[in-house]
């Protein structure tokens, strides 16, 4: 009876180890495995996000599945509430985030030249070298940004296909865009003012074009749902700067949202993920980390959150090949390097709000 219970365990055992060992993934370093062991010790991981916890939600399970013995605490915010949150959080010395997952490309990567961990990614050479910034942030997503705009309120010949031609649409029809169209609000949203600044790179005549999409008068928000519901509703009539991943969501459910996508350029976002180099399960935020990153991850990312991809290798088309194919050089991956941080200075960073702020009131 002894014999049989001992054979029991040491079977039990095997099969455990197994189990263990199969979550490494193929292609990965063997010694991945102690940070697989640590990380299901650690027992969870806790992410601070600008990423809708119903888009995270499939990555998390998947996650979750792969790695059971870890828990994702997962803190979605937007954008200027996680820079925040995350500085009081450091300067006090308490608990805070283990990954930081951020739209706002330049207030996360300012956020990693503080703090992030220095980690070589076991998928650092699936990614555009642009993504990555000295091993420590890392872009994770391809989105472009997009007009939306109410299609039975919009006659699809008005529809506009370019930043001037939306500039020209809203200054040749000032009333009935009267308070209708809408876009982030560059002081409240870390997003809207970084896309704003690229903007500013993008066109020579930005803050011509801005005069003119303000002619009408902008209504501003930080939230990109609210921008799609209002255009939606026929409250707004179109908005503009708003992430094509979140729009192309709700429209698959929603007859009254359109989406154009501008020819002359479009700006392309990713977010900007680190690690922290005081995070309290360190093993368990590479385990998420390498796994946003991975095939599989950001197969999730693009076809069940509707996320597109900055790999080149995932099935469908939801991914920078694919989005290449149809938008070709139109498209202006917005670097994660260090451009990013020269309006981040407080002088100039004000300056550009007030030379925004006096053509928006136009």
């Amino acid at each position: 009876m002894v014999i049989k219970i001992g054979a029991i365990a040491a079977s039990l055992a095997t099969i455990f180890s197994g189990s263990i060992l199969a979550a490494v993934p193929q292609g990965y370093p063997a010694d991945y495995q102690k940070v697989v062991d640590a990380g299901i010790k650690e027992g969870k991981v806790v992410i601070y996000s600008t990423t809708d916890t119903k888009a995270a939600g499939p990555l998390i399970k998947g996650f979750e599945s792969l790695y059971p013995g870890i828990k994702v605490e997962y803190n979605d915010m937007n954008s200027t509430e996680l820079y925040n949150r995350y500085i009081s959080e450091q300067a006090s010395g308490g608990g805070s985030g283990d990954v930081v997952w951020s739209s706002s490309m330049d207030t996360g990567l300012k956020l990693a030249t503080d703090y992030a961990a220095e980690y070589a990614s076991p998928e650092l050479d699936k990614l555009p070298k642009w993504a990555v910034w000295q091993q420590k942030a890392y872009g994770t997503t391809y989105e472009p940004v997009v007009f939306i705009y109410n299609k039975r309120l919009i006659p699809e010949g008005d529809v506009p296909d370019s930043h001037s031609a939306l500039a020209k649409l809203i200054a040749s029809q000032a009333d009935k865009f009267k308070n209708k169209v809408t876009t982030y609000d560059i002081e409240k949203s870390g997003l809207g003012f970084m896309l704003a600044v690229q903007d500013d790179k993008a066109d020579a005549n930005y803050f011509k074009t801005l005069g003119d999409v303000a002619k009408g008068g902008l209504t501003v928000q930080s939230s990109t749902g609210t921008m799609m519901e209002r255009v939606s509703s026929g409250e707004n009539l179109i908005g503009y700067n708003i992430l094509g991943s979140y729009a192309e969501a709700r429209a698959k459910g929603d007859a009254s949202l359109g989406i154009s996508y501008p020819k002359d350029y479009v700006l392309v976002l990713s977010r900007v993920s680190f690690i922290s180099d005081q995070a309290e399960n360190s093993n368990a935020a590479k385990l998420w980390f390498d796994y946003v990153l991975s095939e599989k991850g950001q197969s999730i990312l693009a076809n069940q959150s509707d996320i597109p991809s900055l790999r080149n290798d995932i099935e469908g088309e939801n991914d920078i090949d694919g989005i290449t194919k149809v938008l070709g050089r139109a498209l202006k991956p917005i670097p994660v390097d260090e451009s990013l941080l020269e309006y981040l200075e407080p002088k100039k960073r004000l300056e550009f709000i007030k030379q925004w702020r006096a053509a928006a009131a136009k």
